[in-house]
C-alpha cells in the first residue's frame, strides 16, 4: 500500500536533485567563462594585463627555502572513527619514537634557551611565571612547525604540550608552592597558554604590528614601555620561524632536535643552513 507513494516520492526527489545539479553546473560554467571572456576582450587594455601580471609577483622571503605544503593524508573510515573516539590511528612512524622526539623537542625549548638574556633584554622579572612566558613562546613555535607534518605532527604536538605541563607542575613543587596555590596557578597558566597561542597564530599570519601586539599582551604582560624591546622580539620570532621552517620534517619527527638562533645577532636577515641531525635505525 505504501510502496507506490514512496517510489513516486523517491523519483521526484532524484529528478529535483538532478535538475538542481545541472542548473548549478551551468551557473558555475557561466561564472568561469565570464571573467575569461572579459579578460580576452580587454587583452589590449593595459590595466587588465597589469592586474594579471601582479598575480605572479612575489618578493617576500626570497632568500628562504620554501617548504612544500603538506597534503592532508587520506585515511580510512575506521581510522577516522577511532580518532573521533579519542584514540590514535596508525602512523607513519612508531608512536614511542614520536613521543620521545616530542620530549626532546620540549627539552630543547627549556635547556637551549638563555633565559637570563631574555629577562635582561625584555626587562622581565626572574620568576616562574616569566620563565613560563618565554618557554611557551618557543613551545608555540614548535607546535606551528609540527602541525605542518600531518597526523604524525599533530600527535607529536599533543605530547609536547603534555611534557610542558608535567615540567611546570614539577618546578612548582620544587619551589615549595602548596597544592591549593599550585592548582590555581596551573589553571591560570592553562588559560594564558591557549590565549597566547591564539594571539601568536594571528600575529604570525599578519603583519609585525599584530605580532607586536600579541607579544605585548602575552610575553610582556602589557607592561612593556620600550618599543625597542617589542621590535627585538618581533624580529626574533620572525627569523626563528623561518629557520625552523627550513628544518626537515622527518628529522624533527624522529629526533625532535631544534637549535635556536641567538636573541641578538649581527646579521639577523641571514638564514643559517640547517644541520641535518644524525640518528640510528631505531630513531633514537
Amino acid at each position: 500500500m505504501y510502496r507506490r507513494p514512496l517510489q513516486f516520492a523517491a523519483r521526484s526527489l532524484v529528478r529535483a536533485s538532478a535538475s538542481r545539479a545541472a542548473c548549478g553546473k551551468a551557473l558555475d560554467q557561466d561564472a568561469c567563462f565570464r571573467p575569461l571572456a572579459a579578460c580576452q576582450l580587454g587583452r589590449g587594455c593595459s590595466p587588465c594585463s597589469a592586474a594579471c601580471r601582479t598575480l605572479h609577483i612575489s618578493t617576500q622571503h626570497c632568500n628562504v627555502k620554501e617548504t612544500p605544503q603538506h597534503m592532508e593524508e587520506e585515511v580510512g573510515a575506521f581510522t577516522k572513527f577511532i580518532e573521533a573516539m579519542g584514540f590514535t590511528g596508525p602512523l607513519k612512524y612508531n608512536k614511542w619514537k614520536i613521543k620521545i622526539a616530542a620530549l626532546r623537542m620540549y627539552t630543547c625549548c627549556v635547556e637551549r634557551i638563555n633565559y637570563d638574556e631574555f629577562f635582561d633584554k625584555c626587562s622581565l622579572p626572574d620568576t616562574l611565571n616569566s620563565w613560563f612566558l618565554v618557554a611557551q613562546l618557543h613551545v608555540w613555535m614548535c607546535l606551528v612547525r609540527m602541525r605542518q607534518e600531518g597526523r604524525e605532527g599533530k600527535f607529536m604536538c599533543r605530547y609536547i604540550v603534555h611534557s610542558m605541563w608535567e615540567d611546570v607542575e614539577q618546578r612548582s613543587k620544587i619551589m615549595g608552592i602548596d597544592a591549593t596555590q599550585r592548582k590555581e596557578g596551573m589553571k591560570v597558566m592553562i588559560e594564558t597558554f591557549y590565549a597566547a597561542i591564539f594571539g601568536y597564530d594571528e600575529g604570525i599570519l599578519s603583519d609585525d604590528c599584530v605580532l607586536a601586539a600579541a607579544l605585548w599582551r602575552n610575553l610582556f604582560n602589557r607592561q612593556c614601555e620600550d618599543p625597542r624591546q617589542l621590535d627585538l622580539m618581533v624580529e626574533y620570532v620572525r627569523k626563528q620561524m623561518q629557520f625552523i621552517d627550513s628544518l626537515d620534517g622527518d628529522d624533527l619527527l624522529l629526533t625532535g632536535e631544534v637549535k635556536w638562533r641567538p636573541l641578538v645577532e649581527e646579521n639577523a636577515q641571514s638564514i643559517l643552513k640547517a644541520v641535518t641531525p644524525t640518528y640510528n635505525d631505531t630513531g633514537l
